[in-house]
């Protein structure tokens, strides 16, 4: 027997639109895409928000500049988000000790983002960046199911086996509903420092494969380039760095995000299927 059921949205009140940043596998560049995606878009005049929800390897502060230990207030137990480069930033990495790793099942892991998401006194934002986890866990799947996210992006590199797992990340967010916009290619080319030379060391034609396997779009090629390291290292996004490639590949990126929320309505609640044998 098959019983169809809703579930019931979080209460999250000023967001009006949200947009997960998701990988199938770890160490792709999908916090550094989240973070510079939100720069981007908070260049662009929106009102901008970044969450980051990889509870198990919290990142954000590092990427922003924020320095160790900087802690959020809290007034009347809500959470007040951090400001960094014009971004109301959220992070586990704000809540425990950058030493301590979260030892959590996968339910602690989900209240606990739960938590950062109905406990956190958001302003009014135009958009909010959900840095996901990576993989297709609890964590992953009460965010889609919970939370009305408007669309995904799936960053991958051109590397055989990130590309089964970027599969993976987009078959989980069709499955509740979720639109997925399209595909990010990380790490694409390598940029020599010294002679500018391009070189596909991780492949090429991956992420079109996927994309068309699926029916989306590539929505930007970043290289692996020194700038980007070293400025992600020092906390200082290259989305600012508007002259570097880099900036402004993520400028234009924000402009076909922006244009992709701007064509959708707003998202209903997934139905999901309990089956009863």
């Amino acid at each position: 027997m098959s019983e169809q059921t809703k579930v019931a949205p979080l209460a999250i009140k000023g967001i009006a639109q949200i947009v997960a940043v998701a990988s199938g596998k770890g160490g792709v560049g999908k916090s550094t895409i989240a973070t510079n995606l939100a720069v981007a878009l908070k260049a662009s005049g929106r009102r901008v928000g970044l969450l980051d929800a990889d509870i198990y390897g919290p990142s954000q502060g590092t990427l922003m500049g924020l320095p160790s230990g900087t802690k959020p207030d809290v007034i009347d137990q809500q959470l007040v988000p951090i400001l960094a480069h014009g971004v109301h930033c959220m992070s586990m990495s704000f809540l425990a000790s950058s030493k301590t790793p979260a030892i959590w099942r996968g339910p602690m892991a989900s209240g606990a983002l739960q938590q950062m998401l109905t406990q956190t006194d958001w302003p009014d934002l135009d958009i909010l960046v959900i840095d996901m986890p990576p993989g297709t866990g609890d964590i992953q799947l009460t965010l889609a199911q919970r939370v009305p996210v408007d669309g995904a992006l799936i960053v991958t590199t051109p590397q055989d086996i990130a590309l089964l797992d970027a599969r993976k990340g987009i078959e989980m967010f069709r499955k509740v509903r979720v639109p997925v916009y399209g595909v990010v290619e990380n790490m694409s080319t390598f940029v020599c420092p010294h002679c500018g030379e391009n070189s596909a060391i991780f492949g090429e034609g991956g992420g079109d494969a996927i994309a068309e396997e699926f029916g989306v779009s590539v929505l930007a090629r970043l290289p692996l380039s020194l700038e980007t390291r070293q400025t992600s290292d020092a906390g200082r996004p290259i989305a600012n760095e508007g002259d570097s490639v880099a900036g402004k590949i993520f400028k234009t990126l924000a402009g076909d995000v922006l244009s992709l929320l701007a064509n959708k309505t707003a998202p209903a609640a997934p139905m999901i299927s309990i089956v009863d044998d």
